[in-house]
Formats: structure tokens, sequence, C-alpha cells
């Protein structure tokens, strides 16, 4: 009888404790984000897969991935998709999606998940973490935090649209 009142109370704990841990991402993880898209800004770096066609972009990933990404055509909202690439995060393999706002390239880096929305900045570049169907999403870019929000806005609706359908 003691025993199960002492398992219930250290549950408790436990739980108090994971309650308020943040949720924030580890300046690690950004850190992680921020140099995976300054190497990829490098020359011939960006992308495995050239198209701004979502139906070439989202099977090159089978196969590669355990999870299916979402890829969303925003050409029309102003943010043309133009690529994809696998890449590394935390020592797993992840999707990169390669959108551009004029001159400006966001990178959005795709896995499964749940998350809570966070807004960051480092070394010049805006991060935005938002969750989408079960997917955990970070764009980052250094295009001004506004156009980023937006364009993280339009991929959850367009992707709760897509669903919808």
């Amino acid at each position: 009888m003691a025993f199960s009142g002492l398992a219930a109370a250290m549950l408790l704990i436990v739980c108090s404790v994971l309650l308020f841990l943040p949720a924030h991402a580890s300046p690690g993880q950004i850190d992680e984000l921020v140099g995976s898209h300054v190497r990829s800004l490098e020359e011939d770096h960006l992308m495995d897969v050239a198209s701004t066609d979502q139906h070439t972009v989202k099977p090159w990933f089978a196969g590669k991935l355990n999870f299916s990404p979402p890829v969303i055509d925003l050409s029309a909202e102003g943010f043309p998709l133009v690529g994809g690439r696998l890449d590394y995060l935390d020592q797993k393999k992840v999707a990169a999606l390669i959108y551009r706002r004029n001159k400006h390239v966001i990178n959005l880096f795709i896995w499964p998940g749940d998350t809570t929305p966070e807004v960051d900045a480092k070394q010049g570049f805006n991060l935005i973490r938002f969750e989408c169907k079960g997917m955990i999403c970070w764009a980052i870019s250094d295009l001004n935090a506004g156009e980023l929000q937006q364009f993280a806005d339009l991929f959850k609706a367009q992707k709760a649209a897509s669903t919808r359908s």
C-alpha cells in the first residue's frame, strides 16, 4: 500500500517538473539550425533536388526518410518552392525544403513530432518554429521577421486546406 502511494507521489513530481520545463529550443538546436542554413547557402549545397514542382520534390524524399514531409507550392503567394534536400539535425535525418522570397532563401526544416510555436533570431537570421499536422517545422531566413511569419502562416494554412480536400 505504501509503495503505491510513493509511486503516485513520484509520478506527480515528475509530471510537475515536465510541465514547467521550458518549451523553447535549446541554444544548441538553434546553433545547429543556423549552421545548417549557412552551409546550405554555400555554392552547390542548397539542394539535392531542384524543382519548383511539389509533385517532383515530395516523391524525391520517398525512401530517403521514414516520413513524408508536406511539400506545398506557395508561388502564388510570393514564396516559390525551388527544391529540397536531406539534412541532419540532432543526429537524425530531416527534410529541408527550399523556398525563395525575392532574393532571400528560406530553409524549412521538417521532421515528425509535436511542438509549440517559437520565434528567435540569431546571427542575422530569423527563425520560426511551428507545428503542422504532426510535423515540427523550423523556417529560417535572413528575410525580415514579418515576411517569415507570413510564410509560416501560409504554409500552415495551405497544409490545413490540403488535408481537408
